[in-house]
């Protein structure tokens, strides 16, 4: 409960710096408050149980764009109150908010963000329909990051830094109920972390020399709450581009790394097994030496090519040595037309649930699209994808939402988003792979993941159509597959599928929304088929 007052502290926070905007020159500015009653039936079509409930909710969508503010925020309430005491009575907050603030013309900008959504929390259990009440394995994910970035020039020098700090807490309510799979553990329960970024580079663009150049340095810090753990990683590098043809540049860096994860010991009774909590948490022992989950310090490289064959085209790829191992990373930018356009990337880093989150988070950008699907009010989407409205801009949260654990992890993986609008239409999809190689100490008795490793694909799409001034559509669907790696456990498979409909009246204030969804999750345990659907009235004020 603490969290979630915290968490809408910090929206309201962010929707006040978008308030003080709205006296600045040159404004454009929305803030339009929400009331809302919906009636919901949700249909199991296995077992043939009907449940309804009632929800009550209260919300915020606010817009600003100004010479040196942009941001925008949305917030939901939801108050759900069953018809049948098989569902128990909930809070459900969502929201989403993105700001950034220049300080200093083109020199110092602030950056901030929130996101209220739920998860699943475990990547072997069912993937519940997001509209759905009582799933045994969602969890509530809260984060804020905040933090500066500052570039500037000095001749032909351009120097930059940033520092970005980040909060994640997960409420997973206990977990009642919920069977774990194979090689699961209710030790791993995520609580809370934080975490400290920083980088500074100085560089000089070519053209002074016939190559251009790039020294930087960094450092990265995370503790989560789970045995004290915790996470540094700094770097000091020196890069190198060499245009070789008007559209082709040859790149190439080197540098010195140090990354180190380690935790507390558990405490153990006198038979050697570790002991937990009444909630089934384990308790660190600090009279015992910390340890070592990942340990790599040493030498690192890397060299590619970047390909700009016209102004709305950009190809990179690399491949170097960081890790102890061969990595490859890329990216693509293509602007199909004024209207679509289509973003990619190629990763590969030493990574963590936490760290992923925020990432994403700061990635959101400031004039996010707002999901009509009545079903699915989160700004997140069925799918976990947040479209901005310029073409091609978005992120995707599934890569961090695939699993939630306290481990840190090699992540490798790849990524596209596909997004824009033209006329009444606007359309998003995204697509990633994912592969979680994960660290840990392998001296916890019944927990040892260390080397474990799960993969996951997830697809996701939303296509919306305004058929009137007073009147628009939305389809959104996704799907996804997962798999743990673990002895005796089977693949993950979830789908779903929904389509909403809405209309305004009496002057645009009243809105009466339309929903239904098919959602479908078959883990070789749980075989879930579920339909949904929705009848609601909004004023906004």
């Amino acid at each position: 409960m603490k969290m979630k007052l915290a968490f809408v502290a910090s929206l309201c926070g962010l929707a006040a710096s978008v308030g003080l905007a709205i006296a600045a020159p040159g404004q454009r500015t929305q803030v339009v408050p929400y009331l809302e009653v919906q009636q919901v039936l949700n249909a199991d079509l296995n077992e043939g149980d009907v449940l309804t409930y009632t929800a009550l909710a209260a919300g915020v969508d606010a817009r600003t764009s100004t010479r040196t503010v942009d941001a925008q925020v949305s917030y939901r309430y939801e108050r759900r109150i069953a018809w049948e005491d098989d569902l128990a009575d909930e809070d459900v907050h969502t929201g989403l908010a993105a700001v950034r603030a220049e300080l200093v013309p083109n020199t110092l900008t602030m950056n901030a963000g929130a996101l209220a959504t739920r998860a699943r929390a475990d990547g072997a259990g069912p993937i519940f329909g997001f509209g759905n009440v009582d799933g045994v394995n969602q969890v509530d994910v809260y984060s804020v990051y905040a933090g500066p970035d500052f570039s500037s020039s000095h001749g032909p020098l351009d120097v930059a830094a940033s520092y970005r700090l980040g909060y994640v807490k997960v409420d997973d309510h206990s977990l009642a109920g919920f069977p774990l799979a194979p090689a699961a553990s209710v030790y791993d329960r995520y609580d809370s972390s934080t975490n400290h970024t920083a980088k500074v580079s100085i560089g000089m663009a070519p053209g002074a020399l016939p190559f251009g150049w790039t020294a930087s340095a960094g450092y990265a810090r995370e503790d989560v709450d789970r045995l004290d753990q915790r996470y540094e990683a700094s770097f000091v590098r020196g890069d190198i581009l060499l245009p070789v043809a008007p559209t082709l540049a040859l790149t190439a860096g080197a540098g010195y790394e140090k990354i180190e994860a380690s935790q507390q010991d558990v405490l153990r009774g006198s038979n050697g097994v570790p002991t937990v909590t009444p909630g089934g948490r384990l308790i660190a022992d600090p009279s015992r030496p910390r340890l070592l989950a990942y340990d790599q310090t040493g030498f690192i490289w890397d060299a590619g090519v970047i390909w700009r064959p016209s102004r709305r085209t950009e190809v990179q790829g690399r491949v170097g040595r960081r890790y102890g191992d061969t990595t490859y990373t890329g990216s693509l930018r293509h602007q199909i037309n004024s209207a679509y356009s289509i973003t990619g990337s190629v990763y590969d880093s030493v990574d963590s649930f936490g760290r992923i989150v925020v990432a994403d988070l700061a990635s959101v950008p400031t004039n996010f699209r707002v999901g009509r699907n009545a079903l699915n009010p989160g700004a997140t989407g069925i799918g976990g994808c947040v479209f901005g409205s310029d073409p091609g801009t978005g992120t995707c949260f599934d890569d961090a939402f695939q699993a939630i654990s306290t481990a840190n992890f090699r992540n490798r993986g790849a990524n596209i988003l596909l997004s824009g609008g033209r006329g009444p239409w606007s359309a998003g999809i995204g697509a990633g792979y994912a592969q979680r190689k994960y660290y840990t100490p392998d001296v916890l008795n019944g927990f040892a993941v260390d080397r474990f490793t799960d993969e996951s694909f997830t697809l996701s799409a939303s296509l919306s159509r305004q058929l009137s001034r007073t009147s628009g559509m939305a389809f959104e669907g996704y799907a996804s597959w997962f798999d743990n790696g673990a002895i005796g456990s089977e693949p993950v498979f979830g789908s779903g599928v929904s389509a909403s409909y809405h209309r305004s009246f009496l002057f645009d204030r009243l809105q009466a929304n339309a929903a239904i969804g098919l959602y479908a999750t078959d883990n070789g345990i749980y075989d879930s088929r579920v339909a949904q659907g929705l009848v609601g009235l909004r004023y906004s004020f």
